[in-house]
């Protein structure tokens, strides 16, 4: 039966055109700059642009802060022993050379004895001897105190001596190990640990977020004990650039990294994903630069060199050139440096440990069958 009633004609059905939907509502209008800002705000845009600026004022502090204190050591204290007859006129005219020449950087300190002086070099409370004789000064220098300091002490001497008409002798009583003639190997070791200390707590927040706080601390000291052992071995027994006392600089440089990671994950639970920042600043920016170990403190520039004693770059360089070089006068001061960093950064994250974006949390028990 046709659909239609009687009396309707039916007409040809045909398409009509499909016509578009007109804008309306939120979809319609053109965003506001306010939206437009939040949107940019939500978007991957903003760190990533935030990051352009830092990256590249990064690149300029970490060449400015390498070049300030490097590129051109200068004398400022030189602790300087004295002994013999300092008083004749070839000692003082060769006394008040030294002193116009490094610019009045020699901290003089006289000793009754060469015995006692060299004492205290082997104490590392001097870095040269002047034992100033009869006719003749001589100078002893220590290259293992510090090679760039002994450097300008050596090279001075013999022309401020010309120049006074003074006869004089510089000797090494201390030189650096012959695969090291520069003495750099311990900075460089102490880089490394501190470097792949930070980056390695880094690579754990990427790719272990899930540790619980116990067992991020755990793992940070697991990989710097390997790592610090590894780094030993390759310097030591491997290249034979430096003869180590193994297990000492294997403990130093593993609290080094231990303590460089644990300022990172500490960081990281207070300024989240920024904490790069504080971390390269803290310890690359300013520790390494001030840690004395390829320039000397001495020939720092006086503020980097009193800091750089307190940070973990510093202080890991001083324990480790102590324990190469002058073994049986190791200081308490940079062990008691570096685990105070390292207690101290367990205990802000430990306390804030709700703030560090990793864990698992703790599942729920499982529900017990019906009674």
């Amino acid at each position: 039966m046709p659909d239609h009633e009687p009396g309707e004609q039916s007409q040809p059905s045909r398409e009509r055109p499909q016509s578009h939907p007109q804008p309306h509502g939120a979809h319609g209008r053109v965003p506001t700059r306010a939206e437009r800002w939040a949107a940019f705000k939500e978007s991957p845009f903003l760190p990533a642009l935030v990051l352009v600026f830092i990256l590249a004022a990064a690149a300029g502090l970490f060449a400015g802060s390498y070049t300030y204190s490097m590129a051109n050591p200068t004398p400022h204290h030189i602790p300087t022993a004295v002994v013999g007859s300092p008083d004749a006129a070839h000692g003082k005219a060769f006394l008040g050379g030294m002193e116009k020449a490094l610019n009045a950087s020699l901290e003089v300190r006289r000793y009754d004895s060469l015995a006692g002086a060299r004492r205290d070099v082997e104490e590392q409370k001097i870095f040269a001897i002047l034992d100033v004789g009869k006719e003749k000064v001589t100078l002893d220098v220590s290259g293992a105190s510090g090679a760039s300091v002994a450097q300008v002490l050596a090279e001075t001497a013999p022309k401020v001596g010309e120049k006074a008409g003074v006869p004089v002798t510089v000797k090494d009583i201390k030189p650096l190990q012959e695969g090291d003639p520069r003495g750099l190997a311990i900075f460089y070791i102490s880089l490394a640990a501190v470097i792949i200390g930070f980056v390695g707590a880094i690579q754990l927040s990427v790719h272990a977020r899930g540790l619980n706080p116990a067992e991020r601390i755990g793992f940070t000291a697991l990989y710097a004990l390997l790592g610090a052992f590894v780094i030993a071995a390759v310097v030591d027994w491997w290249l034979g650039a430096v003869d180590l006392p193994f297990v000492e600089s294997w403990l130093i440089l593993a609290l080094t990294m231990f303590a460089s990671g644990m300022v990172f994950t500490m960081f990281n639970t207070l300024f989240g994903r920024w904490a790069m920042l504080p971390t390269w600043g803290l310890m690359v920016l300013l520790g390494n630069p001030s840690s004395g170990g390829a320039v000397s403190w001495p020939l720092l520039p006086s503020v980097l060199g009193h800091i750089g004693r307190w940070l973990p770059p510093g202080a890991s360089v001083n324990a480790q050139h102590t324990a190469v070089y002058f073994g049986g006068h190791q200081h308490v001061g940079p062990f008691l440096v570096l685990g105070a960093w390292a207690v101290f950064s367990c205990a802000v994250f430990w306390v804030w440990r709700h703030r560090h974006p990793g864990g698992r949390g703790v599942s729920p028990a499982h529900a017990g069958g019906a009674p």
